[in-house]
């Protein structure tokens, strides 16, 4: 812990020495980060960037409960092609094909929920044939 400044030393100086004797002991360069450039420093600023670190970092969701999960099937969708197995294909759209009956069962707050589940034989027949286009 840092002393007392003291009487008659104005602020500017004091903070100055206090900083000069901590880098002399090498604590600057222990702290955490030290000597990597700073996250967004490129970026416009924003004045509520702190609370979207804070939203980011607890993985809390901006969104509400149903224009996430219209979100979510819609990053299904496009990443179906990516899957390298029938299974896999299977295993995602099942998931989102869950979370979409359950909200259509007890609809969550916010705007409709507009989904539907998806034809799972449907979307792998479409798979197949992008993957053998022969």
């Amino acid at each position: 812990m840092t002393e007392r400044k003291p009487a008659g030393v104005s602020f500017e100086s004091w903070v100055d020495k206090q900083i000069r004797e901590s880098e002399q002991r090498g604590d600057i360069s222990q702290l955490p980060g030290f000597g990597k450039p700073l996250d967004g420093i490129g970026a416009p600023y924003d004045e509520n960037w702190w609370i979207k670190q804070k939203l980011q970092r607890e993985g809390v969701s901006v969104l509400p409960p149903a224009l996430a999960l219209r979100k979510q099937a819609e990053d299904v969708a496009e990443s179906v092609s990516g899957a390298r197995t029938e299974a896999e294909v299977r295993r995602m759209l099942s998931e989102v094909n869950e979370k979409i009956a359950a909200a259509i069962r007890r609809p969550p707050p916010g705007p409709p929920l507009n989904l539907k589940p998806f034809d799972i034989d449907a979307m792998v027949d479409e798979w197949r044939t992008a993957r053998d286009p022969s």
